[in-house]
């Protein structure tokens, strides 16, 4: 099979750092409420902050984001720990990361993502035989489309933030209405521990060093000039698919944070 030939517009984004790589213009891809929801002040000015980067990016360019989450492994003890149960909902589940194993672990999983292209690559990702176990909806962490107590376990992978268009106190209060009790609320590579501490989540790490783990050393540059540019240099220097998160800078997807609901 041949490789996709790239649009004039992707040749030109091709390495060109998150923070750059996005125009006002490109705002435009937003629908009416998503506008509300990441815009409440109106147009912003460049350069984009990283948060509303990404929003385009799932938008613009869910090949991309795609091949990002490929390469971040979660820890192998993370999804061990994880629970086998009943029911699961998934928040900002993305191209699906996460959501394949937990479909090996449930009988029925609600997988909820706001941004449609990532919709479509996740409705692709969903293995054949597991396609009757799982119902793909839009929807945001403060207005979940599920009803009250439905999941026993209620969890999201490095989606939440204690940013009111991210998740926040209201996202908090969405998971534990749909999380029935006894069941449990996981935050997967979580941020903001000390939020999350002060609503009653406890923390744990599991031990092991990890890297990203991308294709080939060309990819690891490609990558790492786009969305970790302090680091590209030495990326570079090293030529290999495999980049330690000491050299990124930022903490690998080896923590969870969790809550049992007592309610």
């Amino acid at each position: 099979m041949h490789p996709r030939r790239l649009t004039p517009v992707e040749t030109v984004r091709r390495t060109i750092e998150l923070a750059q790589r996005y125009s006002v213009g490109d705002v435009r891809v937003f629908s009416s409420a998503e506008r509300a929801r990441f815009l409440p002040g109106g147009i912003p000015d460049l350069p984009l902050d990283r948060s509303l980067s990404f929003e385009l990016l799932y938008r613009l360019e869910p090949e991309l984001y795609e091949r990002l989450v490929a390469a971040e492994r979660i820890h192998p003890a993370v999804l061990e720990w994880l629970p086998s149960v009943e029911r699961v909902v998934e928040i900002g589940a993305g191209t699906g990361r996460l959501t394949t194993a937990l479909l090996t672990r449930c009988a029925h999983l609600v997988a909820v993502e706001p941004a449609r292209p990532l919709r479509e690559r996740l409705r692709t990702a969903v293995p054949s035989e597991a396609s009757r176990k799982i119902d793909i909806v839009d929807g945001l962490f403060d207005a979940l489309p599920v009803p009250d107590a439905s999941a026993d376990l209620v969890v999201t992978c490095s989606a939440l933030d204690r940013d009111g268009a991210h998740g926040g106190d209201a996202g908090l209060a969405e998971m534990e209405r749909v999380c029935a009790p006894g069941g449990v609320m996981v935050v997967v590579w979580p941020n903001h521990l000390d939020w999350l501490g002060a609503h009653g989540y406890t923390h744990m790490s599991f031990p092991g060093e990890m890297w990203m783990e991308f294709r080939d050393a060309e990819e690891a540059v490609e990558m790492t000039e786009i969305f970790y540019p302090h680091a590209a240099g030495e990326v570079r220097a090293r030529s290999l698919a495999r980049v330690s998160y000491d050299v990124l800078g930022v903490n690998p997807p080896r923590d969870l944070a969790f809550k049992v609901n007592r309610s």
